[in-house]
């Protein structure tokens, strides 16, 4: 029997077919652009890091020259004219602050936050110091059946221990500054857009209450509430949540943090993005209260009516980008319909 010759000479085998050789410049043009891209993709992260950097520093050095200036005037002889420009040096910091919530580690925010509240009560004791002493003289004074206490203390950020509450009557002096609520339970509680108007509002340890407060405030924080319903107009600056269980909340504001909450609903209007941090069980809808003069408290805010990122939420413990986080969600739209009044 003859054997089939099955050799292939080398050089064939070596040269490949015509079809292999015309697709080499295009694989190796290939490769060089992935390279070119990957190249390009790490200068341009590069760039954004030294971008943020830049803003972190300008950040730091514009917060600790603010704030020293603002120490000195506190720590000096007090007069209403030093108050006053303390007063400008902290809205100089809170608006740092509002303005760089974006890029700032949530650390230094609060380290930032802590450090603002602590000028703001500084502030209201030196405000306290120049405010004429009452004549000592006997008054009776009823107390209401829920012991209604009205604050007088700066509003600490939220990460910072609630500040001692001290019990004030409406319109006494040194309480222009601030005011609230507190340790209430199953109350009914409203303050006007006069009492309200670019104040600090503080409201802790509230169970199970409804609380209306129909002006435009200069911040709102919120601390240890249980149960409760609380409506806002407009804050011209920040709105803060801290361990606060089962609540509604509706509230138009520039900036949200909402730190150690469960299960609560917001109905939101922000200009900037909410920031949520060691929370669970927080749904977010458009924010719908409205009340008469509304539309001047709007005004008077300064916030943009036509720009609203309620649904636009940074979840501080959830760093995965394309999974949402299970902190936080949309409410669905057939649970939003709420009889607000």
């Amino acid at each position: 029997m003859e054997g089939v010759d099955c050799s292939v000479p080398l050089a064939d085998a070596a040269a490949g077919s015509p079809r292999d050789l015309s697709l080499v410049p295009e694989r190796l043009q290939r490769r060089e652009q992935e390279r070119q891209m990957e190249v390009e993709r790490r200068k341009q992260k590069r760039q954004d890091q030294e971008v943020e950097e830049e803003k972190r520093g300008f950040f730091a050095a514009a917060f600790a020259r603010e704030r020293a200036a603002a120490e000195e005037l506190l720590q000096g002889e007090a007069s209403a004219e030093r108050l006053e420009e303390a007063a400008n040096r902290l809205q100089v910091l809170r608006k740092l602050l509002n303005d760089s919530v974006l890029f700032l580690a949530a650390y230094d925010l609060r380290q930032g936050q802590a450090a603002l509240a602590q000028l703001q009560a500084a502030l209201a004791e030196r405000r306290q110091e120049l405010q004429p002493k009452k004549r000592f003289a006997f008054k009776a004074r009823k107390k209401d059946a829920a012991g209604a206490a009205q604050v007088d203390a700066a509003p600490a950020a939220s990460a910072a221990p609630s500040p001692p509450l001290t019990s004030k009557e409406e319109g006494a002096p040194g309480a222009s500054w601030a005011c609230g609520f507190s340790n209430l339970e199953s109350q009914d509680l409203e303050k006007s857009a006069e009492e309200l108007h670019q104040r600090d509002i503080l409201l802790s340890d509230l169970t199970n209450c409804t609380v209306r407060l129909r002006g435009n405030p200069n911040t709102l924080r919120l601390a240890k509430a249980r149960g409760c319903r609380v409506l806002c107009g407009p804050v011209t600056t920040s709105v803060f949540l801290e361990d606060c269980r089962d609540c509604i909340l509706a509230v138009a504001c520039q900036q949200l943090r909402v730190h150690t909450t469960r299960d609560t609903r917001i109905f939101l209007q922000v200009t900037s993005r909410a920031i949520v941090e060691d929370c669970s069980g927080i749904q977010f809808a458009p924010y719908t209260w409205s009340y008469l003069g509304i539309d001047k408290d709007f005004q008077d805010s300064g916030l943009d009516r036509n720009k609203n990122n309620w649904n636009q939420v940074d979840d501080f413990n959830w760093l995965a980008r394309n999974v949402a986080s299970p902190n936080w969600s949309i409410l669905p739209e057939e649970e939003r319909d709420i009889q607000w009044d």
